[in-house]
């Protein structure tokens, strides 16, 4: 027996998690200045963009990275999400 797929909240809320928690494993929180994740999902279509801003001398990671990172994890969420479900 198959589960429902998910719905579209449910997507969009599990890719938002991931990618809130990639970053925020790589940096503390404290360290951040701002961070936005903007995820949509229309007609069976996943869209994720993330927006990392530390300080220049937090030289631990490449902000731009960080941000494709967590977008990348917040979609193997979504694809496990739907895996998931059957």
């Amino acid at each position: 027996m198959t589960q429902a797929e998910p719905t579209d909240e449910a997507v969009v809320q599990t890719a938002s998690d991931a990618a809130e928690g990639l970053i925020f494993s790589r940096y503390k929180q404290s360290v951040v200045r701002d961070c936005d994740v903007t995820v949509t999902f229309e007609e069976g279509v996943l869209d994720v963009d993330v927006y990392v801003n530390v300080p220049d001398d937090e030289g631990s990671h490449d902000p731009e990275r960080v941000a494709d990172d967590a977008a990348l994890a917040a979609q193997e969420a979504v694809d496990e999400l739907f895996e998931e479900s059957g």
